[in-house]
């Protein structure tokens, strides 16, 4: 499957800088003397941004957004609010400046396979995968698998992943609950609906606590007469200086036990041609 191309967002600011600003450091729950201790400023002209009595430099709209853990989309945002070009580019993964990026994505997929892995991005949404990704779609309706495929939507559905997931409540609790911390850490109103869609559907409200015996939280799938016990790990690009590359991941699932690697290793998780990347034909 081929990377897809990312979805730009055009941006325009929609309250003043120093409200987005202080918006921010409540969302991080600082205190103006805190921020101001870890950005090495003087409270009073904290203040004196946050109400707009002083208009911040581009360096301190860049300073402040730092230490806030501002993603860089929002950086941009905070920037034109303050009258500032934007800091950060915003490149397709088709496009050359992204190509080292782009290349070294599929490469991880494609070593990664017997075993599934997905490139995902801010809104969950699939970009790329591999042809492991099989083992989770079989049985969705075609509409979950038409793009954008929204992995979080397609794993959660009734008419997804959702029915053949044993422990289907733990999982959900899981996928909601980061879910909701990107939700709260973004201010992003897409992923607060998304979140709302998402607790609509059937499956469970509480969550329940692994097995003493689990390490790790297994994703526990029914899939051609056995069960699949998966566990995924999490990996993006600190460096990220471009907003597209600073919001991909990759989720890469591992079997979490020996019947389940065996599956795997031995093809049985089936086909990912019913899966299209986002954009493609």
């Amino acid at each position: 499957m081929g990377l897809a191309t990312v979805e730009r967002v055009t941006t325009t600011a929609s309250a003043p800088v120093g409200q987005l600003l202080r918006e921010w450091r409540a969302r991080r729950r600082l205190s103006q003397l805190d921020l101001s201790i870890q950005a090495d400023i003087s409270a009073r002209h904290l203040s004196f941004v946050e109400t707009g009595r002083s208009r911040p430099t581009r360096r301190m709209i860049l300073r402040l957004s730092e230490h806030l853990d501002v993603p860089l989309r929002e950086r941009n945002q905070l920037l034109l609010a303050g009258g500032y070009a934007p800091a950060y580019p915003q490149h397709g993964l088709d496009e050359p400046q992204v190509g080292a990026v782009r290349d070294a994505l599929q490469q991880v997929l494609r070593s990664h396979e017997p075993f599934p892995a997905v490139v995902i991005n801010r809104w969950w949404d699939m970009v790329d995968a591999n042809r492991a990704i099989g083992l989770f779609v079989a049985d969705c309706a075609p509409e979950l698998l038409e793009p954008p495929v929204n992995v979080l939507r397609l794993t959660l559905h009734p008419d997804g992943v959702a029915p053949r997931i044993v422990n289907l409540t733990q999982w959900r609790a899981h996928l909601l609950q980061q879910l909701h911390q990107r939700a709260a850490q973004t201010g992003d109103t897409r992923l607060h609906d998304l979140e709302a869609e998402l607790r609509s559907y059937p499956g469970g409200d509480h969550e329940v606590s692994p097995a003493p015996t689990d390490i790790v939280l297994p994703l526990q799938l029914r899939h051609e007469g056995r069960k699949l016990s998966l566990f995924s790990i999490e990996a993006h690009v600190d460096t990220a200086n471009d907003v597209t590359v600073d919001e991909l991941s990759i989720e890469a699932f591992y079997p979490a036990d020996a019947e389940t690697k065996r599956a795997l290793i031995a093809g049985e998780s089936g086909p990912a041609s019913r899966v299209r990347s986002i954009g493609s034909p």
